[in-house]
């Protein structure tokens, strides 16, 4: 038991880092939180990215359209943590202003997959969603916990 707390406060370590990366539009420290392999589904297309090099590239393209801060926030957050992997979810808030003067507030549901890579957690997959009503086919952005 006592080993699952750690594993738990090393993770939430992690991502307080990694949110704190993402609203500095520190790339390098957003990437520091991932495996190399890490696979992720994203909101934003194609299906998938694999790899941290790939996924960088979409938080680079965040980082150049939004204006510092990103207001990234962690709502509602469950780990589950074994002594090698552990998964986590939460509903995650991605807000801001974008360089053109548009504001974003939606809120995301967010699953990760961690591995400890040479005794530290890193992120290995993400799985990023949103709610979409069936009878449009659109997806519903403005939905709040």
């Amino acid at each position: 038991m006592k080993q699952d707390t750690t594993n738990e406060a090393e993770i939430r370590a992690l991502l307080d880092g990694y949110v704190t990366a993402i609203r500095n539009h520190d790339l390098d420290g957003v990437k520091a939180a991932w495996a190399p392999d890490l696979l992720a589904f994203d909101i934003i297309a194609p299906l998938q990215y694999v790899g941290a090099e790939a996924f960088g590239k979409v938080w680079r393209a965040i980082f150049e359209v939004f204006e510092k801060p990103i207001p990234y926030e962690i709502r509602d957050l469950r780990i589950t943590a074994g002594d090698e992997v552990a998964f986590s979810h939460s509903l995650n808030r991605n807000s801001g202003t974008m360089k053109n003067g548009q504001k974003v507030d939606l809120w995301l549901r967010w699953t990760a997959g961690y591995r400890k890579i040479d005794g530290k957690w890193r992120i290995a997959h993400v799985h990023v969603s949103v709610p979409a009503d069936m009878r449009t086919g659109k997806a519903v952005l403005d939905l709040q916990p």
